[in-house]
């Protein structure tokens, strides 16, 4: 029987147990219901977001070929396609991640004969820029290359990357569908189309976690609903009373009416998550702000989101090719489930220390 097992595993066959690395009963369950979530043909753990966003890339490139990422894209992705890429011959190229508002033309015209994947992120996870997900995707199969995306803002709940064509749809999980601040882990959903070589490149690569963090990703997932709708509510709430002060020049969340990407937002996505970026003004100076920044109580100074507790951070947008849509300072809200007045008076407070410098 052991023989069998393994002998449908190196067929191709994902079900059969025969080592921990290959999957427990555990995973599978984590992993059905992600893929059902996500209208997927097959889904896997990685340690971490970047693991799972490098894992994917590195399993659809080989020496000699290019790979597109836009421009607004998380900068430890952009890290690894600027300086770990061209260490194994592939180069990467970014582009504007609004290029889709241009037409089809403009797209095609980032493709070289070598290019064979096609990043995308939507909205970015810093500028929140929407992407013409159906577009850009359609145009990679088009020209031969796979169509990724970090879907992690949006959850498999809000948004289904592989109906709108993309190939694997990959998520932070440590983010809402972890949801309590208490796992690291990154997932990859795939079509059937893209599923072998993903496959192949993670069982090559060792990349796996343990039943135990399985397990806590799926008990995230069946919250996860339940959760998404209160953070969407303290984020609305925040941002309403933040578009008042006069110190804001711009609000970047793309389910707000007055955002740029709202009409792709509205087109392609059923709701909204809880994280957006806050622009100030030209005229806040870098002591106001990070007096701002350092007085706050409530919220927690942290780079990651989608737990209880709500996480502010600044951030300094890398660019290559698009400037940045504003000119001030932007810090970035992961509004959590906290009374939503509480974290209103925790900003009013901050804002005043900001107008005492």
């Amino acid at each position: 029987q052991m023989k069998e097992r393994v002998r449908a595993r190196r067929e191709g066959a994902d079900r059969p147990v025969t080592y921990g690395i290959y999957g427990t009963p555990t995973h599978h369950a984590f992993y059905d219901a992600l893929t059902a979530l996500e209208s997927g043909h097959a889904s896997w753990a990685a340690p971490s977001g970047l693991a799972a966003i490098t894992t994917a890339i590195l399993a659809f490139v080989q020496q000699g070929d290019h790979v597109l990422v836009p421009d607004s894209v998380y900068w430890p992705t952009r890290r690894f396609c600027r300086e770990v890429l061209p260490r194994f011959g592939v180069t990467a190229g970014f582009y504007d991640p609004r290029v889709g508002e241009a037409g089809r033309a403009a797209v095609e015209r980032l493709f070289t004969p070598a290019t064979r994947v096609l990043f995308l992120e939507s909205p970015g996870s810093l500028t929140f820029e929407m992407q013409d997900v159906p577009l850009l995707a359609q145009v990679a199969r088009e020209r031969g290359a796979v169509s990724l995306i970090d879907n992690t803002w949006a959850t498999p709940l809000y948004f289904r990357p592989l109906e709108h064509g993309v190939d694997v749809s990959i998520h932070a999980a440590t983010k809402y569908i972890g949801g309590h601040s208490d796992l690291v882990m990154g997932t990859l959903t795939a079509n059937e189309g893209a599923w072998p070589r993903l496959r192949e490149a993670i069982h090559q690569y060792g990349v796996t976690t343990s039943p135990d963090d399985c397990w806590l990703a799926l008990r995230g997932l069946r919250s996860m609903g339940a959760r998404l709708v209160q953070h969407r509510a303290n984020a609305e709430r925040l941002i309403e009373w933040l578009r008042a002060q006069p110190e804001v020049e711009r609000i970047l969340y793309p389910a707000a009416p007055d955002d740029p990407g709202y009409a792709l937002w509205k087109r392609d996505m059923s709701g909204a998550s809880g994280l957006f970026g806050v622009a100030l003004r030209p005229t806040v100076s870098e002591a106001a702000f990070n007096a701002f920044i350092d007085g706050l109580q409530l919220f927690g100074l942290g780079a990651s989101w989608g737990g209880y507790e709500s996480l502010i951070i600044p951030a300094n947008p890398e660019r290559t090719v698009a400037p940045l849509p504003f000119n001030g300072p932007l810090f970035r809200i992961g509004a959590g489930l906290e009374d939503a007045d509480d974290l209103i008076d925790d900003l009013k407070q901050g804002f005043e220390r900001l107008r005492a410098q």
